[in-house]
């Protein structure tokens, strides 16, 4: 069935009610490689309670549930199995605490004919008694779906960013960032529980020889590496952070994080160093002033 845009365009997803504690951040952060060492002071920042922070990139974790719903609205009949995270964008409009109760509105802010596919932009509104707390953006590729004669550029002027490209220079800063095999069993843990990440034939019915790590995993991994290496641990001082999923990555894995300091801003190019492969690419880190 066609996708009827006026129908899913202003349409508003299930409101949330979530809340976290210390022990949901901390399975967040371990979710996404924090931990190793287990005795240093870094690590023990995000797995520990003294003096715990908050990574940025935990803010996607409460409006997961609602975007899920994209496949249910009406105007759209989309298989779950041919649905891809395309890109994602938070907004941190205030540090994250490392416990809060938050209520997130979630509403299709757009839906773009990409001929193969079609794209559904899911924007995520989330605030706490003191109000707008974070917002995330997805961009989400229902392939097959396109076609419909609807509009094909650039769906918000979150995306149209993503395609900054990184300084023509080389990179300030490379660092490695070492995926364990069991590492999507355990970011799972934190909300997404699609078979594709953990059931080898599930995993298999969608293309892949294994399961793959959630690109949201990587995206976090990718956070932490920013605030260690490129920020000295300050993690309250990112603003925003963007990016686009390019490939995949299968637990194991490591990825090889490419940096470029500028202003304000963070540009950040990621790969697997096994296959020499993007996985995260036009990705930027925005820093509060």
């Amino acid at each position: 069935m066609p996708i009827d845009v006026g129908k899913v365009v202003g349409a508003r997803l299930p409101d949330l009610e979530t809340s976290w504690d210390e022990a949901k951040v901390i399975l967040y952060h371990l979710g996404v490689g924090a931990g190793d060492p287990p005795t240093s002071e870094t690590e023990l920042s995000y797995c520990y309670e003294p003096n715990l922070k908050v990574l940025p990139s935990f803010a996607t974790i409460p409006p997961f549930e609602a975007i899920a719903y994209v496949s249910g609205l009406d105007g759209v009949d989309l298989n779950p199995m041919m649905l891809l995270h395309g890109e994602h964008e938070i907004e941190l409009h205030r540090p994250l605490p490392a416990a809060a109760t938050v209520q997130t509105i979630s509403t299709v802010t757009g839906v773009f004919d990409k001929g193969k596919a079609a794209l559904i932009v899911v924007e995520s509104v989330s605030s706490d008694p003191a109000g707008p707390l974070f917002t995330n953006r997805a961009s989400i590729f229902a392939r097959g779906e396109g076609g419909f004669s609807g509009q094909s550029g650039q769906p918000s002027s979150s995306q149209a960013r993503t395609g900054e490209a990184a300084p023509n220079r080389a990179a300030d800063l490379v660092v490695e960032a070492r995926t364990i095999p069991q590492q999507a069993l355990l970011y799972r843990l934190s909300g997404d529980r699609n078979p594709l990440h953990a059931d080898p034939a599930f995993a298999a019915f969608g293309g892949f020889d294994r399961p793959i790590l959630h690109g949201l995993c990587s995206f976090g991994i990718v956070c932490k590496a920013v605030v260690d290496h490129a920020l000295e641990g300050a993690s309250a001082s990112v603003a925003s952070y963007r990016a686009r999923f390019s490939g995949v990555v299968f637990p194991g894995e490591t990825l090889v994080i490419s940096m470029w300091r500028e202003a304000n801003f963070v540009h950040i190019e990621a790969t697997t160093r096994e296959r020499s492969l993007p996985v995260l690419t036009s990705a930027i880190v925005g820093l509060r002033v």
